[in-house]
């Protein structure tokens, strides 16, 4: 029902975007045994922890020392914490100072991976003996709930197709197993993906273990990643390579902070002053954005001083994951060229 319902919002909200805004990237949620407080309080530690690597995107962040450091202090980061009973189980959710944490990841000199991230299409076929079959909630719904369980571990926007007759008509089991990219990259236009990712699974008849190729269908190498173990473990294996790969590209160098950097951005098409308030607004909630202020404004356009941290090529990466501002073409000029001293934007 939860995976539905998130198809249908993609459906009508995202139809125009590159990437999702992760809504509780600074919070988790896990079993606990009981309410009481000692239980509570190691549970909040271990929650830290999980989202310091959902924010930071690196699996080895749990063991710098600066961040284990921080566990002493635990409670000055917390902002909310509940409990949640379901199925027979309990669930302490705790959420945390999103600038505290960013805070602490900078000490740590860790990377910062900001709330917009692309959404990834994940197309995995399961040979079980004789037989292949495309994954999906209805064919295999327990392989369905230890991927969205562990993609949001990880604050990773990961949808996985409907398998109905439109995608049918477009992609086969063979598709996938042969990582025919061009199909798949079609079939994943509905889905509105940024990135997607074909995987096959099956168990070696030798060892019993299970091996499970992956890779991005974009990418130019073929040679995908691998994963060998048991069914559950190559999968959660595989959405922490994926998060990995992608807060490779994505994160911010945090380490390069110490000098913050200015840049001015044109942007075109704004209406109004609430528009350009709203454009503010945005650049505010980048990770790499540290202070804008309107330096120009024009019948043309409004130019934007924006104080960073990261690199410049970081700036754009973190505008290019805003459907809100897309690459300026003037119409007026034959070639298009967006060099780090003009960054022009369009306002959409």
């Amino acid at each position: 029902m939860i995976r539905s319902l998130f198809v249908l919002i993609l459906a009508f909200t995202a139809y125009s975007t590159q990437a999702i805004e992760v809504k509780e990237l600074y919070q988790y949620r896990q079993p606990v045994e009981d309410k009481q407080r000692g239980t509570r309080a190691t549970a909040s530690k271990n929650a830290l922890l999980n989202v310091v690597v959902k924010v930071t995107g690196d699996r080895n962040a749990q063991g710098n020392a600066v961040v284990r450091q921080a566990l002493a202090d635990v409670a000055d980061y917390i902002t909310k914490y509940e409990y949640s009973d379901e199925q027979g189980k309990t669930f302490l959710v705790v959420n945390f100072d999103s600038n505290k944490v960013e805070a602490l990841v900078r000490d740590a000199s860790l990377p910062l991976w900001g709330n917009r991230r692309p959404l990834v299409a994940l197309w995995l076929a399961i040979e079980d003996g004789w037989q292949r079959e495309l994954v999906s909630l209805e064919s295999n719904p327990q392989i369905q709930e230890l991927i969205d369980d562990r993609a949001q571990s990880r604050g990773l926007p990961v949808v996985t197709p409907l398998l109905d007759l439109e995608d049918l008509q477009r992609v086969s089991v063979a598709d996938v197993w042969g990582n025919f990219s061009e199909s798949l990259e079609f079939a994943s236009e509905r889905y509105m993906a940024e990135r997607v990712v074909s995987a096959r699974l099956l168990k070696d008849k030798n060892s019993q273990q299970w091996n499970l190729e992956w890779r991005f269908t974009n990418e130019d190498q073929f040679e995908p990643f691998k994963h060998q173990g048991d069914k559950q473990q190559v999968i959660a294996n595989m959405l922490d390579a994926i998060a990995n790969q992608l807060a490779r590209e994505y994160a911010v160098d945090t380490s390069a902070d110490s000098v913050a950097q200015q840049q001015v951005i044109k942007l075109y098409n704004t209406k109004n002053f609430v528009d350009i308030e709203y454009a503010l607004r945005r650049l505010r909630t980048m990770s790499v954005v540290i202070d804008v202020t309107v330096s120009r404004i024009s019948k043309e356009r409004v130019e934007i001083q924006v104080t960073h941290s990261g690199t410049v090529d970081d700036l754009k990466k973190a505008l290019t994951l805003d459907t809100f501002f897309v690459d300026y073409r003037d119409p007026q000029k034959y070639y298009y060229s967006n060099t780090n001293d003009s960054l022009e934007y369009a306002w959409q």
